[in-house]
């Protein structure tokens, strides 16, 4: 089982100026790939802080490790260099990442996006990656992704504009992650149960979750109190055998039934 750790960098978001959308959305594409979201950590603009986190997550052994936000042209994106330090490498200007570096602001320069293509020191930071790190496309915006290998993990930079990290994790990113990931897959079925009560569901829900809880994850999700409610009862698993993992959710799902029968409950409805 793949095991990730996200890491997501800006004072933005800890002060709530801005809503953290992008931890949630590659989650729930982690998820589905197959992966175990391990951890997720929110850090401030801080070299240090962030620098403490990949080395604490490769100390780990954590299979990927990805940093959102940080890796733009200003004083405050920090996040290469915080790699730099928590995998003691020298930061050195990289040739491929340069060169795209140019071509998009020579693109965005030919449509009047911005006054000029000179390869500033802001820009020229963008280009500047740990040594041994390969930089990866991004079909939006100006600065490349970054990957790097370090021990057992690798680590994946994106930024932290939402429409450039869906871009490059949606595009150009998908063959490194098949090749991280394999075949490991994700299942779901959601079963919605006619019992408006989870204090009364809970004691069932534990007996099968204790039982098949190395094969199976299961979570009640109350949304709130009413007579009309209806309780959501989520049923997954992560592996590398789709007809294994299907095999243990139905099972689990039919001794989840048979004990709901017991308790004078029924299902109202099962989706994936």
């Amino acid at each position: 089982m793949i095991q990730i750790e996200i890491v997501t960098i800006g004072n933005e978001v800890l002060v709530g100026d801005v809503l953290d959308t992008n931890t949630n959305w590659i989650s729930k594409r982690i998820t589905g790939m197959g992966g175990l979201v391990k951890r997720v950590v929110l850090v401030r603009d801080n070299l240090n802080a962030i620098s403490k986190e990949i080395q604490s997550a490769i100390e780990q052994k954590i299979d990927l490790i990805i940093t959102i936000g940080g890796m733009g042209p200003t004083v405050d994106d920090m996040t290469l260099e915080a790699v730099a330090q928590a995998t003691n490498r020298s930061l050195e200007l990289n040739v491929k990442a340069i060169s795209f570096v140019k071509k998009r602001y020579e693109y965005f320069a030919s449509q009047g996006y911005v006054d000029s293509s000179e390869i500033t020191l802001a820009r020229k930071k963008m280009g500047i990656l740990p040594r041994d790190a390969t930089p990866v496309e991004n079909p939006v915006g100006a600065a490349p992704a970054v990957i790097l290998k370090v021990q057992n993990s690798t680590i994946i930079c994106l930024p932290g504009v939402p429409t450039e990290l869906k871009k490059i994790f949606e595009e150009p990113l998908q063959p490194i992650l098949k090749t991280i990931f394999g075949n490991s897959v994700f299942i779901e079925r959601v079963v919605i149960v006619n019992c408006n009560d989870e204090s009364i569901l809970a004691p069932i829900v534990k007996k099968i979750f204790e039982k098949n809880q190395d094969k199976i994850y299961i979570k009640s999700r109350p949304k709130n109190f009413g007579s009309d409610v209806k309780l959501r009862v989520i049923f997954s698993g992560i592996g590398n055998c789709q007809e294994e993992l299907e095999n243990n959710l139905n099972t689990t799902l039919q001794e989840f039934e048979e004990e709901l029968m017991l308790a004078g409950i029924s299902i109202d409805s099962t989706s994936n």
